[in-house]
């Protein structure tokens, strides 16, 4: 069975039907990339879309209305038209594709009987082939599984191949049988790894298709190219004349008739020929009107340079999101607002589409900067070390372009082998841990990640420290450096040599002291130093080809120092050190007279001011081909699981708790910093808590039962019934953060009376208090927890429960649902993790036990993205077992589905 997706809020309408009032979620609507790159808006269709449909009606051949009604129908009829727009979001749902004010395609489903309907769609003929029928389809079985529906059931003219190919590429298993002159066809919904796979290619080349127009366009216009000095529109022209691009470049504007030379248009309407791309660079408040004059002309994709967007304020984040919706609604995509612009170095382009005067030549790394302020100090570097793009974006505020589709772009460039990426930001995380996944195992990315976390995302407010995003990133195969220097260290280290093996380095030095610290930098990270080869200062170009020949061997990387006393043969060494290096099939690296980048005769060498520069960057590169090396992995399937009960108990206590309101001030809940920082999320309902050993049951994990008692005599009972030793403890959320809340170890009635008057006297007779089995010992405590993240998903984290571990903070992360691997590396990822494998007088505990616990943690959290927060605390990894002394679950219903996991759309 499906499983539903969690309640979302509603868009609601009135309904010409009748007196009840219709809705549909809100996330039924969505702005999607076609096959072709070009952009449509998704929504359902309303009955004020009468004349819309009769208009689209209208431009339909008669071919397709035969193939629709099986007969010809010139026009819709009143009747017919209000059934079309009139649906009731259940029973019969219509999704429209719009472009622009058009709609271009529409698509419904009518129920049958219980689980299943029919469906049909028509696509207008102009835009046919553009992949609209596809991904209407995506979101048409979406909302079907919403509301219930198993299966779609098509009657098909078998002259109708276009149809047929659309339900049967989708994915689903499908069944078709040939009777009375028609083919019926029959899809189950039921989303399959193959459905799965279908999705995330079209994604993969519509979106990697809208960026290729960007970056390949035959001609461009700037729009706002002044003749005054200095100005932001004439800087733009002039770099893309400078940079000789290879179509005609067209200046608009309203007054001149040139400018720089080159013939103006009073608006971009008024140019003779296709226009691919433009520049825009008016004030902010023209650029609405310019947008609509480029849908008109037909323009595939827009870069803003002008500001006065997002970065101003409220009525500027305004401005951008209306620009956005606008481009994408008329079918554009839009890099900017206030960015510094977009380059290609491709011959067949030469593209140079930014403010910056100097742009890298060719060479093999994309380069993606959400800074526009930073990105000419950017390209500025790269070309300072040689280094070399093959495209480069910036992309300002990111109202639409963003570095995740530009992954989607550079994972098919064959000119792009090295991916770098600056990152203010992330839009959309869940999605770019998704795509870095994939593409990681073909090229490496590298980003640099400011600590600032931006508006939209709210993990700091839920307590994910910045180590948790280097986490995920680690887990998708990411390198994540601290600075720009370490982003071009590694960049043009993995753009220009192999992959390292393994860690073992060779070390070619004329100076005993740069040999030293380059031996205890490659100690410190991690590395396999051989004693240094010192050749002396007097050593020449023989004597080190000679060496680094020789050691190569023996090892997996090598890093050459070279630092002369006097100008000699530096020419002469490079050059011979190139020539052993081209040969070896392993990363050579080189200090090479303090200089950063790429001599002539010692490339492709990569050359580093400082031997543990180098260091540094080889250290990602060996840490990258490691992960890289690794077979791929999927979640497991889980024995012992009710999934299904664990949704039931999930929807029964959101449904009979009132969410609209938060947790009353006795309760634990309210007590407690984390559900107050889980109540506070923007646009979050209030938290409701759930019985968690039921929950974790349904998971195959069980809780140790714990005994609330109100008074020393009842302790004493549950200690008797339990059975001796037992433990009493402060059962409040939280308190074994605390220090003495627990009484271990007690072994009789008295000691139990004992320990309850000695708590209450402590905290309070308000505080409750619980009698528990005393669990075997010796066992490590460890501390499970979840936070469902609105934009990353379901986060688990995992430390020891020592206080100095929590102290320390001392957590690792992983996103959900866990592979085995991912479970062991969690486990293995905090500093104290060897207290579980049997050092500093710890005996050796249950390990594989504590895996398969993360596993079935992270399997439930992915399972159910209501739980806001899950508390295993604690968990006692014994010799043989786990044991879970406690848990805490609290829900919250979502404002909606995890959207990336559903049909395509633009985030």
């Amino acid at each position: 069975m499906h499983k539903r997706c969690p309640p979302a809020p509603l868009v609601r309408l009135g309904s010409t039907l009748g007196t009840v009032e219709t809705q549909y979620p809100a996330h039924w609507e969505a702005d999607v990339v076609l096959a072709d790159g070009g952009t449509a808006h998704v929504r359902p269709i309303r009955p004020h879309d009468a004349d819309l449909l009769r208009s689209f009606y209208s431009r339909l051949s008669d071919e397709s209305i035969y193939f629709r009604f099986f007969g010809p129908r010139p026009k819709l009829t009143d009747r017919e038209v209000t059934w079309f727009t009139n649906v009731d979001y259940t029973d019969r749902v219509a999704l429209i594709a719009t472009i622009g004010e058009e709609m271009v395609a529409v698509i419904r489903y009518d129920r049958i009987e219980a689980g299943e309907a029919e469906v049909a769609f028509l696509v207008e003929d102009a835009h046919q082939g553009r992949g609209v029928a596809s991904v209407l389809l995506e979101h048409l079985a979406a909302t079907a599984r919403d509301n219930d529906i198993e299966r779609f059931v098509a009657d098909v003219l078998p002259a109708n191949m276009k149809m047929m190919a659309v339900l049967r590429q989708a994915g689903y298993t499908a069944q078709s049988r040939f009777a009375d002159g028609v083919v019926r066809m029959i899809l189950d919904l039921t989303p399959t790894e193959t459905s799965t796979e279908v999705t995330t290619a079209r994604e993969h080349r519509a979106e990697a298709r809208s960026i290729a127009r960007l970056l390949t366009p035959g001609s461009v216009a700037v729009i706002g190219a002044s003749r005054e000095p200095g100005g932001v529109g004439q800087a733009v022209l002039r770099n893309l004349l400078g940079a000789d691009f290879t179509g005609p470049v067209y200046p608009v504007h309203r007054e001149v008739r040139a400018v720089a030379g080159v013939r103006a248009y009073p608006s971009i309407t008024a140019i003779e020929d296709q226009v691919d791309l433009a520049v825009v660079a008016v004030p902010a408040d023209s650029v609405i009107d310019v947008v609509k004059e480029c849908a008109e002309k037909g323009v595939h994709g827009l870069v803003v340079v002008s500001s006065g967007f997002g970065e101003t304020g409220t009525a500027g984040k305004e401005r951008q999101d209306e620009l956005a919706s606008l481009a994408r609604a008329y079918g554009l995509r839009v890099v900017g607002p206030n960015c510094l612009g977009i380059a290609n170095t491709d011959p067949a382009v030469r593209l140079n589409a930014t403010l910056a005067a100097t742009v890298p030549g060719r060479g093999r790394v994309g380069f993606f900067s959400q800074s526009g302020a930073l990105g000419t100090a950017l390209l500025q570097r790269v070309a300072q070390r040689g280094m070399g793009i093959s495209s480069f974006v910036s992309a300002g505020n990111r109202a639409d372009v963003s570095g995740n589709d530009l992954l989607q772009y550079w994972e098919e460039d064959p000119a792009t082998e090295v991916i770098l990426l600056y990152l203010e930001s992330l839009g959309n995380p869940r999605k770019f841990t998704r795509l870095a996944r994939r593409i990681s195992k073909r090229k490496p990315i590298v980003v640099v990640k400011s600590l600032g976390m931006p508006t939209a995302h709210s993990a700091t407010e839920l307590g994910l420290p910045d180590s948790a995003v280097s986490s995920l990133f680690e887990q998708a195969g990411v390198i994540r450096v601290d600075d720009l220097i370490q982003l071009f260290d590694v960049g043009q280290l993995l753009a220009h040599q192999p992959l390292p093996k393994g860690p073992r380095v060779g070390l070619v030095t004329n100076s005993d002291a740069l040999g030293l610290l380059a031996v205890d930098a490659c100690a410190g990270a991690g590395l396999e130093p051989r004693d240094p080869v010192n050749l002396g200062a007097a050593a020449g170009a023989e004597e080190f080809g000679t060496a680094l020949a020789g050691v190569l061997p023996e090892v997996d990387a090598a890093v050459v120092i070279y630092m002369p006393p006097l100008p000699g043969a530096s020419d002469e060494v490079a050059a011979a050190l190139a020539e052993v290096a081209a040969g070896s099939g392993k990363p050579v690296m080189a200090t090479f007279e303090g200089h950063l980048g790429m001599r002539e005769k010692l490339a492709p060498i990569p050359s580093y001011a400082a031997p543990e520069e180098a260091v540094r960057a080889l250290a990602r590169a060996v840490g990258y081909a490691a992960w890289r090396e690794r077979p791929a992995e999927i979640p497991p399937e889980l024995e012992g699981t009710d999934a299904e009960r664990a949704r039931a108990l999930v929807e029964s206590a959101l449904t009979t708790h009132d969410t609209s309101t938060a947790p009353e001030a006795s309760s634990p809940d309210a007590a407690s910093p984390d559900a107050a920082a889980l109540d506070g999320g923007a646009g979050a309902g209030a938290v409701v808590e759930l019985d968690a050993a039921e929950l974790l049951a349904c998971y195959g994990l069980t809780v140790w039962p714990a005994e609330l008692v109100g008074s020393a005599e009842e302790a004493a009972f549950e200690g008797e019934r339990l059975g001796w030793p037992v433990v009493l403890k402060v059962a409040d959320p939280g308190a074994s953060r605390m220090a003495g809340t627990v009484r271990l170890g007690l072994a009789g009635a008295e000691s139990v009376r004992h320990a309850y008057t000695d708590l209450v006297a402590r905290f309070g007779a308000e505080v409750p208090l619980a009698v528990q089995k005393m669990a075997p010992q010796p066992a490590v405590p460890t501390v499970v927890s979840v936070v469902e993240d609105p934009a990353f998903g379901p986060v688990l984290s995992f430390g020891l429960g020592e206080v100095t571990a929590r102290l320390l903070a001392d957590e690792g992360f992983r996103l959900a649902p866990l592979t085995r691997r991912d479970a062991a590396e969690l486990v293995r990822s905090v500093r104290a993790a060897p207290l579980l494998f049997g050092q500093y007088g710890y005996p050796p505990v249950a390990v594989d036990a504590l895996e398969d616990l993360l596993v079935r943690v992270g399997r439930l959290a992915h399972d159910l993205p209501e739980i806001a927060r899950l508390d295993l605390d604690q968990v006692l990894v014994g010799e043989s077992e786990v044991i879970v002394l406690g848990a805490r679950a609290v829900l919250r219903t979502p404002e909606g589905p995890r959207l990336d996991g559903g049909p395509r759309r633009l985030l």
